[in-house]
């Protein structure tokens, strides 16, 4: 292909991405693959330069663009290669005309750009939210030692117990280590989140979003598959991933609930009080996860955002109802919003006598609120917010 045509391509898939996004469709990567499936001629470099400006785009546009051909006519403001492929070659786009329509920047829709600012979140700290994400691994305690294991690339070491950082576009996924369960793939502050939860040996402990497991994973590590490890959640499709995935792992999960949105507590009534800990990793905008999804922030409206945070109210309750007298709780959003986060904590303290939030002892973060706060500038992990909280006797 040539570079002309391959603009012309990434105006096409942009436009699948800019309406999956008006229609909550399909995630970018998947169309992306889609696309690359259907068009055998584009090969690997003609892939990774579509790639490139196709997220190139993305990341250049702060508000959801009208068109693809608007996205990288923004991102052609900072890339002086691009504008002279739109030479109306064949298979090249079609020449910019005068006083075409160019998306806006900045780093999300206006609405979140106002909450990132109440957050604390500014300048270069909401501008390395969509900067790329470094590849992350979690050596499986349960199968191997990051002291001891060796791996085709050699990583850094990070501040979690069993945590690697390997070069983006490494494919941990063909390595032997990888399909005997060895390693996970898992960002650093994601392990650091289930490290605050201090999983024990013996223990009963509830994963209550567990979705397809990641989290549920590193917690029957730390337990050392000794003890009652519940995994819960309402998405029948992700939960049912977690099986194949713990089997290559070697980890122990006691039971899996799958729950019924509204009627949570069906399923969950027979262990109130007894959970030693429970961990909610609650959903939510996903505002510090960007730099993997940066389409994520186009998909969101105020209105979803607010249903967001009533259901992480909502859930933080049941779980309180898990926990045992002088158990803990530990509360995560993948998020960089005080509403999804330190806002959260309040008011669940507030609802509540006796109970008392304890900062957890982690080598990464930054204090916000009641609780911890990650951000990729500051710590060089996603975005998360941490709270342990704990119940009186």
């Amino acid at each position: 292909m040539t570079p002309a045509a391959r603009v012309a391509a990434a105006i096409e898939i942009l436009d699948q991405i800019i309406a999956a996004a008006r229609s909550q469709g399909a995630p970018a990567d998947r169309l992306l693959s889609e696309w690359f499936r259907q068009r055998r001629f584009a090969g690997s470099k003609d892939r990774r330069a579509i790639r490139e400006i196709v997220y190139g785009a993305i990341r250049a546009c702060g508000p959801l663009p009208d068109s693809g051909r608007a996205a990288i006519l923004r991102l052609a403001q900072d890339d002086a290669v691009l504008l002279p492929l739109f030479d109306g070659s064949a298979y090249g786009p079609a020449p910019v005309v005068p006083g075409e329509p160019i998306a806006a920047g900045g780093i999300a829709p206006a609405w979140i750009e106002q909450l990132l600012t109440r957050s604390g979140i500014a300048d270069g700290e909401a501008a390395a939210l969509l900067d790329r994400a470094p590849l992350d691994i979690r050596v499986n305690a349960l199968r191997a030692d990051r002291a001891t294991l060796v791996l085709p690339v050699s990583g850094e070491h990070l501040p979690a117990p069993q945590g690697l950082r390997l070069p983006s576009g490494t494919q941990v996924d063909q390595w032997n280590a990888y399909r005997d369960g060895q390693i996970e793939v898992q960002d650093c502050g994601s392990q650091l989140a289930c490290a605050a939860l201090d999983a024990q040996p013996g223990e009963t402990i509830i994963d209550l979003c567990a979705g397809a497991g990641g989290k549920t994973l590193a917690l029957a590590a730390a337990m050392q598959n000794n003890g009652r490890l519940i995994a819960a959640d309402t998405d029948r499709s992700r939960l049912s991933r977690l099986a194949p995935r713990a089997e290559r792992a070697g980890a122990l999960i006691s039971e899996t609930l799958l729950l019924d949105g509204g009627r949570e507590d069906r399923a969950l009534s027979p262990w109130y009080d007894l959970a030693d800990a429970v961990l909610v990793d609650a959903p939510c905008s996903g505002s510090g996860t960007w730099r993997r999804n940066p389409e994520a922030r186009w998909r969101l409206d105020p209105a979803a955002f607010d249903r967001l945070t009533s259901l992480q109210a909502r859930i933080l309750d049941m779980a309180a109802q898990l926990v045992r007298p002088g158990g803990r709780l530990v509360f995560i959003t993948c998020s960089v919003l005080d509403a999804e986060g330190a806002d959260q904590v309040d008011r669940f303290l507030s609802a509540r006598s006796g109970w008392r939030a304890v900062q957890p002892d982690l080598p990464l973060g930054t204090a916000r609120g009641q609780g911890i706060r990650l951000s990729p500038m500051r710590d060089g992990t996603d975005g998360f917010f941490i709270a342990r909280l704990e119940k009186p006797w």
